[in-house]
C-alpha cells in the first residue's frame, strides 16, 4: 500500500512541476503530461516499471475524452461546413494517411502498423487549435470555419478508427472487411438505439435528477452515463469510446450539455493527464538519441506535407489563398487522437514499445512547434503570400487629388473612417500590406495601395504632399512613431492622427510630431462617463465641456490606473505601462518638509497626480508644495521609476 501511495504521490508531482513549467514556456499541457510520462516510465527513472495496470486505467480517460467530443459535436455545425467537412476532410484523411502508411510499409514496418501510423498522422490536435482559435475569438474567421470543418472530420474519423482497431487486432475474425463491415453495422444499430434513448429516456431522466436538487446526484448521474455507454459498445465487442462518443452526442442537443460537461471536466481532465503520461512512458531517451534524425526529418516532412496538401484542397474547393494557407499553417501538428490509436495498438499488441515510442516523439514534436505556428501564423501567412504572389501593380493617386486622407492601416478602424468620410463629402486614400483585403476593397471602389506606409515613396505615391491629414489607424505605436518620422521629413506641416490602445506612449507620440492622439481606452472611459452623466439627468452642455476639457488637456484626468495582481505591468513588447501608486508620507520619512521641485520627481519620469491632506485632495501639486506628515501622493510613472521614487520620498 505504501509503494503504491508513494508511486501516485510521485506521478502527480512530476506531474504538476511538468504542467507549471510547460505553462511558463506557453506550451501545451498535453506535452507537460508526456514529459512527466518520459521521467517516470522506464526509459527515464523508471518510477513504473510496469505500464500495463497504468493503462487499462487511463482508458477511461478516453471514454470521458469522446464523451466531451459528442457533446460538443454538433450536427447542425457539421452540416453548415458539410462543404469543407466532407469535401477537404475525407481527402486530407486519405491523401495523408495512404502515403504515410506506404512510407512507413517501405521502411520494412508491418501493414498494421503502417495503417495506424498513417492514421495517427493524418489527425491534428483539436484540443490544441480550436483552444487557441476560441481564445483568439478566431472561429467565425474563414480560417477558423475551414480549420473547424477539417477537424470536425478528423474528429469522426478518429472515432470511427478507434471502432476498427479491434478488428485489426483479432487475426481470427476471418476476413478483415466482413468484420469490419459488421463492426460498422453494430455501430450503425447502436447509434439507432442511443439516439431513440437520448431523443426520449435521458432527457426526462436528468429532468428527475434535477428536481432532486442535488450537486452530488447529478454529477453521480453525467459519470453513470458516460461510463454505462462504454459498457454497452464493451459487451456487444465494439470500443468503449464509441459508446461514450454516441452518448455525449445525443445529450449535446439536450439544455444539460453544459453542466454535464462541467460535471466530468474534473475527471477527464485527470484521467487524461494519466492518458497522456501513460503514453509518454512509450518514449524512451534512449530511443530518441538513436533515431532522433529520423523523428526530426520525420516531424519536418509531416508537418511540410500537411501544410501544402490541406492548402491545397482548400484552394480547390474555392477557399481564398490565405485563408487556405493559414488553415495549413494551423493543422499541421499530429493530435492526441494520434496518441489515442497508438496506445490502444500497444495494448492490443498491434505494435511494439519501440515502434510506438518513435511515432509518439514526432507527434511530440510536431506539437511542441504548434504554439508558435499559432501564434505567427497571420504574419507568417503574409509573408509567404508575398513571395509566391507578385504585388499588386497600383498606380499612384493622380494629381487631381488634393486636400485627401491618408489613412496608413485598412482594418476595421480604417474602414470605419472610410466610411464617414465618405458621408461627410472627404476624399480617403488607404495604405495596407494585406492582400487579400487590398483586393476585396479595391472591388469595391475604394482607393487603396497596397506598401509599407512607413517607406517614403509608398507615402510619396499616395499623395502625401496634397494630403490635408494623415492618420494612423492601427495599434503599434513603434511603427506609428517610423511613420511620424517619415511625414514630417516629406511634409513637415502635415498634421498627423494617432490611433493607440492606451496612454502607456501617449508623450512619446505627441513629442514625435502627433498632433492629437487617441487612446482608445480613454475614449471608451470618456464616453462611458458621458453617458453615465447624461443618464444622471447633466445637462448636456456641461457633459460636452467636460469632454472638450478631457481631450484638451490630453486625457489628464484619465491616465494612469491602479494595477491589480492579475494585470500586467508591461506590454506585449516588454514596454512598461503607466500606472498610478499610493505612497502615505509619515514617522520619519525623508521628504516631510520639503517641497515638491527639491524632490526631483520629474527627472524619474514621475508625476506626482495628486496630493490627499486630510480630507482635502489637491490634483496637481504645485512644486512649493510642502510635504506634512501624513500626506498621501498618488504617483504616476512606470513601476520601475514609482519604486525608485517611493524609496527616494520616504529613505531619502
Amino acid at each position: 500500500m505504501t509503494d503504491t501511495l508513494t508511486l501516485v504521490v510521485i506521478l502527480l508531482a512530476t506531474a504538476v512541476f511538468a504542467v507549471v513549467v510547460f505553462r511558463r514556456l506557453h506550451l501545451p499541457p498535453i506535452l507537460a503530461y508526456l514529459g512527466a510520462g518520459v521521467l517516470a516510465g522506464p526509459g527515464g527513472f523508471g518510477w513504473v516499471g510496469d505500464t500495463s495496470g497504468m493503462r487499462h486505467l487511463a482508458e477511461f480517460g478516453i471514454v470521458f475524452l469522446l464523451f466531451s467530443l459528442g457533446l460538443e459535436f454538433s450536427i447542425p455545425r457539421l452540416l453548415a461546413l458539410r462543404r469543407i467537412v466532407f469535401g477537404a476532410g475525407p481527402l486530407q484523411l486519405l491523401l495523408t494517411a495512404v502515403p504515410v502508411a506506404t512510407v512507413l510499409w517501405l521502411v520494412g514496418l508491418s501493414p498494421a502498423v503502417a495503417l495506424i501510423g498513417g492514421g495517427a498522422f493524418a489527425l491534428s490536435s483539436t484540443a490544441i487549435v480550436i483552444r487557441d482559435l476560441i481564445a483568439r475569438g478566431a472561429v467565425n474567421t474563414g480560417y477558423g470555419r475551414a480549420t473547424t470543418g477539417v477537424l470536425l472530420f478528423q474528429d469522426l474519423a478518429a472515432v470511427i478508427m478507434l471502432v476498427l482497431l479491434p478488428v485489426l487486432a483479432d487475426p481470427s475474425a476471418g476476413d478483415p472487411l466482413i468484420a469490419a463491415s459488421a463492426t460498422l453495422g453494430k455501430a450503425v444499430l447502436l447509434f439507432a438505439g442511443i439516439y431513440v434513448i437520448g431523443k426520449w429516456v435521458l432527457p426526462r431522466a436528468l429532468e428527475e435528477t434535477g428536481r432532486a436538487r442535488s450537486d452530488e446526484v447529478f454529477v453521480m448521474t453525467a459519470l453513470l452515463l458516460a461510463l454505462l455507454a462504454a459498457w454497452v459498445t464493451h459487451a456487444l465487442g465494439l470500443s468503449m469510446a464509441l459508446g461514450a462518443f454516441l452518448a455525449g452526442m445525443m445529450l449535446g442537443e439536450s439544455h444539460f450539455r453544459h453542466q454535464i460537461e462541467a460535471d466530468i471536466r474534473p475527471f477527464r481532465d485527470l484521467l487524461l493527464g494519466l492518458f497522456f503520461m501513460g503514453v509518454g512512458m512509450l518514449i524512451s531517451p534512449a530511443l530518441f538519441a538513436q533515431y532522433w534524425h529520423w523523428i526530426l526529418i520525420g516531424a519536418l516532412l509531416l508537418m511540410v506535407c500537411k501544410l501544402v496538401l490541406i492548402a491545397g484542397l482548400l484552394r480547390v474547393l474555392g477557399e481564398r489563398k490565405e485563408t487556405a494557407l493559414r488553415t495549413g499553417i494551423l493543422l499541421a501538428q499530429g493530435g492526441e487522437f494520434g496518441f489515442v490509436l497508438v496506445a490502444l495498438a500497444v495494448t492490443h499488441d498491434l505494435i511494439t514499445n519501440e515502434q510506438a515510442g518513435v511515432l509518439v516523439s514526432i507527434t511530440v514534436l510536431t506539437m511542441a512547434a504548434t504554439p508558435a505556428l499559432l501564434e505567427h501564423s497571420g504574419a507568417l501567412t503574409r509573408r509567404l503570400l508575398r513571395q509566391w504572389e507578385q504585388e499588386p501593380d497600383t498606380p499612384s493617386v493622380d494629381e487631381d487629388t488634393r486636400g485627401h486622407v491618408l489613412l496608413c492601416g485598412y482594418g476595421r478602424v480604417g474602414q470605419n473612417l472610410m466610411r464617414y468620410l465618405h458621408r461627410f463629402h472627404h476624399q480617403g486614400v488607404a495604405i495596407d500590406t494585406d492582400l487579400v483585403r487590398i483586393q476585396e476593397a479595391s472591388q469595391a471602389g475604394e482607393r487603396i495601395l497596397f506598401g509599407d506606409a512607413t517607406r517614403k515613396e509608398i507615402l510619396e505615391r499616395a499623395g502625401i504632399h496634397r494630403a490635408s491629414l494623415l492618420v494612423v489607424t492601427f495599434d503599434d505605436p513603434r511603427q506609428a512613431e517610423r511613420i511620424l518620422h517619415t511625414a514630417h521629413q516629406l511634409c513637415p506641416d502635415l498634421r498627423v492622427l494617432v490611433r493607440t490602445r492606451d496612454d502607456t506612449h501617449l508623450d512619446d507620440l505627441l513629442g514625435a510630431g502627433a498632433a492629437e492622439v487617441v487612446p482608445e481606452v480613454l475614449e471608451a472611459s470618456l464616453m462611458l462617463v458621458a453617458h453615465a452623466l447624461m443618464m444622471l439627468d447633466t445637462p448636456f452642455g456641461k457633459v460636452l465641456a467636460m469632454l472638450r476639457q478631457s481631450r484638451r488637456e490630453r486625457y489628464k484626468l484619465l491616465r494612469g490606473y491602479y494595477h491589480g495582481e492579475s494585470l500586467p505591468t508591461t506590454d506585449s513588447a516588454g514596454n512598461p505601462y503607466r500606472l498610478l501608486h499610493a505612497v502615505t508620507v509619515s514617522g520619519q520619512a525623508a521628504c516631510i518638509g520639503k517641497r515638491l521641485d527639491q524632490l526631483d520627481l520629474k527627472e524619474d519620469k514621475v508625476e506626482v497626480q495628486s496630493l490627499r491632506r486630510e480630507d482635502r485632495t489637491l490634483d496637481y501639486p504645485d512644486g512649493d508644495t510642502v510635504l506634512r506628515d501624513g500626506d498621501i501622493l498618488i504617483l504616476y510613472g512606470p513601476l520601475d521609476a514609482v519604486e525608485a521614487a517611493e524609496e527616494q520620498l520616504l529613505g531619502g
